[in-house]
């Protein structure tokens, strides 16, 4: 079931910018009203239902029933929420076992003597930073593992100890040995190696047959494969595909990475907006000339997103990033590990064509059999070339807006997002998909440190500290209202891709549209902090601005982008709001505090930007977000317009097990472009299962992904 808003406003003349929405002068919302209801929350403890707590009980008795089968002196045991106090722990950037953390163990292990644990017998898997003003004191918070043999080998006297431990629902945990372990190299080498691989690059092809649909061919053990887009899901396709042994094409409209930064360095310094070289398009895609954020929604242990975090280590990723509770890598980190994951590619034969877009694709029989290319900076397609492929991966990112023309143009099934949904197997329901629009937030850093960390602030040091830089994360809903009616209709607002110590940066592919995103370093020490805050948007909000059809969310983006760009003034100049003045529905001549945006801001009325129903639930939700946050309303935040590509506005339809199209045999469309994806890692565990599944299309691997890690899980409707 969709939220959708059941009264629409029209747009009313006169106005500053012909077209634009005008909010009512009678509004009657101010910043100081009580906020409206919300509209559900988080149980926890008492709160929770009975059925909650009936299924909760029925997992500890599984926990117990399990261990009372297995020896508690093999494997290990995962101790989780191992408290360690700010004052007992070496700081954010220490990832090894502390004596302060001895001592969390030591009382969970109930042994009398902390300092006669050895620290070679546990590995930290997890530590986050705890700084909630409920607690008495600031604190990391841990997960270990700890390995009995070396255990009990190196200090015997815990032996009396681990035969008593007992399994503790999210606490204390007995892990069977034999767990997939790992980066995605390693893993497809072992499958290899123990199943038999279907290909060999030495010697002589074999010939067999390989059925699509209707349709049977003879191919070689070596198909062909065109893999389009190089962002993460087309890099982790073309990972698997190249390790079993395909003869994968990789094509990307963009640059590499080195001619990618001078390309954005001339946006930046010269205003020079190269539209297929930016920060949307490029090798490693939008991720890279981003914050490279780690975070993800569909299981923070699950062995596909270790496997993703382990590989993005073997290219030269950071160890932190395998533990550290909320990962990011930072573009300076990216782009050497993009060098690598390139190397690696071309050394196991993959073709990487750079400054070529897809145009077209070839299609025989209701089967793809190629694509249609051009030279990427060649906008009349008069070079274009005829590619021939065995299969197409479609791993663009969401600002391909072209691409979403071209298959509709082939009657490919596409699927709003409002009409979108997507199992999530950790809850077994049905995770509403939506598109989002709203504006980009910042503060100063020193702002947010000292909301979240109050007197602790100071020991940030701009990245360099003992603690990490504070962020936050915010999720409300609000009802629509019409007057004083509620009209039964909500829309969830929520804050997205959160940059602490970073800047706001352009993402537009077109010069006469403004889009914003956040950037940051791996230090995370700009004196910004910034993020988007979205609303969820309707087919019933396209229709208010008179846009129908499956791309109506696309061309709904497009207007508010340029708007925003009329509203800026041109080249480049972002319209800029305080945040009271956006609650106060008003423009003032004061000066606007500064920005970290580097290509100029002019102050605009914000609030004529969107249709009324999302200002003012853009409104509530920032008052919201003050109750929670004090001091997030400040005359020191300055909103940025616009942020429309928070997701894409579409879904590919493809089959839950075989990542084929649903309606042209030959395309697997994946990642964040296709709508099955939220972000890097998202993104790369969406490739990587859709390569093993292309891979076993061919006969190239025997059984699919899932006997490796199992069922993915979604990636939800949250971007990280």
């Amino acid at each position: 079931m969709s939220l959708l808003p059941s009264k629409l406003l029209s747009l009313r003349p006169p106005n500053p910018i012909p077209g634009l929405p005008y909010p009512s002068a009678e509004f009657p919302y101010t910043r100081r009203q009580t906020p409206p209801r919300v509209l559900c929350a988080k149980r926890t403890g008492k709160q929770r239902y009975p059925s909650e707590k009936k299924k909760i009980r029925l997992k500890r008795k599984e926990v117990l029933a399990d261990v009372e089968t297995r020896n508690k002196f093999d494997g290990f045991w995962r101790l989780s929420k191992l408290a360690v106090p700010l004052h007992k722990d070496p700081g954010k950037d220490f990832l090894g076992v502390s004596d302060g953390l001895l001592e969390a163990i030591a009382k969970v292990l109930e042994f009398p003597v902390a300092s006669m644990l050895p620290a070679e017998a546990f590995s930290v898997i997890r530590k986050s930073f705890d700084a909630r003003k409920v607690l008495k004191e600031p604190k990391f918070v841990y997960i270990v593992d700890m390995d009995v043999d070396k255990l009990i080998s190196l200090e015997p006297r815990t032996w009396d100890f681990i035969s008593r431990l007992e399994p503790k629902v999210g606490l204390v945990e007995h892990l069977p040995q034999g767990k997939v372990s790992g980066d995605l190299i390693s893993i497809i080498k072992d499958c290899k190696r123990n199943s038999g691989n279907a290909v060999s690059r030495d010697g002589e092809p074999e010939i067999s047959s390989v059925s699509k649909g209707s349709v049977t061919y003879k191919t070689s053990t070596k198909p062909r494969i065109a893999v389009v887009g190089s962002g993460p899901s087309g890099l982790f396709a073309s990972l698997v595909l190249a390790e079993f042994g395909a003869n994968v094409t990789l094509i990307e409209r963009g640059q590499p990475v080195e001619q990618r930064g001078r390309d954005i360095g001339a946006l930046i310094v010269r205003r020079i907006l190269q539209m297929e070289s930016n920060f949307c398009f490029g090798e490693g895609g939008a991720g890279t000339w981003s914050d490279g954020k780690l975070v993800t929604r569909i299981g923070r242990n699950s062995d596909s997103v270790l496997a993703v975090l382990k590989t993005l280590v073997h290219f030269g990723g950071p160890k932190g990033i395998l533990v550290n509770g909320k990962p990011h890598l930072g573009t300076d980190r990216l782009i050497p590990l993009l060098q690598n994951f390139r190397q690696h590619l071309q050394e196991l034969g993959v073709t990487i064509e750079f400054g070529k877009r897809v145009d077209d694709l070839l299609i025989e029989d209701g089967h793809a059999v190629g694509v249609r290319v051009s030279d990427s900076r060649d906008s009349s397609q008069s070079n274009s070339q005829k590619r021939e492929y065995d299969a197409v991966v479609l791993a663009v990112g969401h600002s391909a807006r072209d691409i979403y023309e071209m298959l509709l143009s082939h009657n490919v099934t596409l699927v709003p997002k409002d009409f979108a949904f997507v199992r999530d197997f950790s809850f077994n329901v049905m995770s509403y998909m939506a598109e989002q629009v709203g504006l980009r937030i910042e503060h100063p850093q020193q702002v947010i440190n000292s909301i979240q960390y109050s007197s602790l602030a100071s020991e940030v040091r701009s990245g360099r500290g003992k603690i990490p830089v504070a962020d936050y994360k915010l999720v409300k809903y609000v009802r629509e209202e019409d007057g004083n009616v509620s009209t039964g209709t909500s829309r969830s607002c929520y804050s997205f891709c959160m940059c602490p110590g970073g800047q706001v940066v352009l993402t537009s592919t077109n010069p006469s549209e403004i889009c914003l995103n956040g950037m940051s370093f791996s230090r995370r020490s700009s004196k910004w902090a910034n993020a988007a805050l979205v609303v969820t948007v309707s087919a019933k909000d396209f229709e208010s601005l008179n846009f129908h059809g499956l791309l109506a969310g696309v061309e709904f983006q497009r207007e508010l982008e340029r708007r925003a760009a009329i509203m800026g003034g041109g080249n480049f100049v972002v319209p800029v709001q305080t945040v009271t003045d956006f609650l106060d529905s008003k423009l003032s001549v004061t000066s606007m505090p500064t920005s970290s945006y580097r290509l100029g801001v002019k102050a605009a009325p914000l609030h004529e930007l969107f249709p009324i129903h999302i200002t003012e639930a853009l409104q509530r939700s920032i008052s919201m977000f003050d109750e929670e946050l004090p001091g997030f309303i400040s005359k020191d935040g300055l909103l940025h317009g616009v942020e429309t590509r928070t997701s894409s506005p579409i879904q590919i339809s493809r089959g839950n097990d075989t990542y084929e199209s649903s309606s042209l045999k030959g395309l697997y469309p994946i990642g964040e472009g296709a709508g099955y994806a939220g972000g890097i890692v998202s993104a790369a565990v969406d490739g990587m299962y859709a390569g093993f599944a292309v891979a076993n299309a061919f006969e190239l691997c025997h059984g699919g992904i899932e006997s490796v890690f199992g069922k993915t899980q979604s990636a939800g409707i949250v971007k990280y």
